[in-house]
């Protein structure tokens, strides 16, 4: 098996799934063992994870900003994304940094594809947006989302409050990405305790061969 800190270097990796699915406890659990295996790792938020993308992100998830055209969601989300990449991943990745982002591009597809925005539209838009900067490996959590959305332990933000039928939705497009393009897609189990599923991923990572 390759050696993980070559292996990684100035790859960009993405995280994502349904609500609820862990990705913030496995994001740290993942970027600290990352680290233990001497990796270089730089942690990024999609959106926010800049000064402006958390303002971006206040004004997408505040409830009291009631109901927002599909289209201007998927461009603030892209606006956020923008600067982040600007930011944060790009100057990682040339350092040669292993650049381990929550979220990202798929999940505007899946979330704002569900609320009715064009798919190829968004991937035009995301394109333009990131400067062509797209990961190597986006890694699913899927759980189902009754399940998942039984697990936020706080007040449900703007997008997730939409019903269970949406949610459903934005499921199918995150595992209809996955199906899409095995090369650099797979999808992992997010449901169990944490540690199991942090083991998920440990092998997904040491096993990945990156094109």
């Amino acid at each position: 098996m390759d050696r993980l800190p070559e292996k990684l270097a100035g790859r960009f990796i993405v995280l994502d799934g349904p609500d609820g699915a862990g990705k913030s406890t496995q994001m740290a659990l993942l970027a600290s063992w990352l680290r233990d295996q001497g990796v270089r790792t730089v942690l990024a938020i999609d959106p926010g994870g800049t000064a402006i993308g958390q303002r971006i992100r206040q004004i997408l998830l505040d409830r009291a900003a009631g109901e927002m055209d599909i289209t201007c969601e998927m461009l603030l989300y892209m606006a956020s994304r923008a600067q982040l990449v600007a930011e944060i991943i790009r100057p990682g990745l040339s350092a040669g940094a292993c650049v381990l982002c929550d979220r990202y591009i798929s999940s505007t597809l899946a979330y704002q594809g569900a609320g009715g925005a064009d798919v190829e539209t968004i991937r035009t838009i995301g394109d333009l947006a990131v400067g062509h900067t797209w990961p190597d490996l986006t890694i699913i959590l899927d759980v189902e989302p009754q399940k998942g959305l039984a697990r936020v332990d706080r007040d449900l933000d703007r997008i997730e409050a939409r019903g269970l039928e949406y949610h459903r939705r934005v499921r199918e497009l995150f595992l209809r990405q996955a199906a899409g393009d095995p090369a650099h897609f797979t999808v992992v189990d997010g449901s169990g305790d944490p540690l199991s599923v942090a083991q998920r991923l440990r092998e997904v990572i040491s096993n990945w061969h990156f094109g």
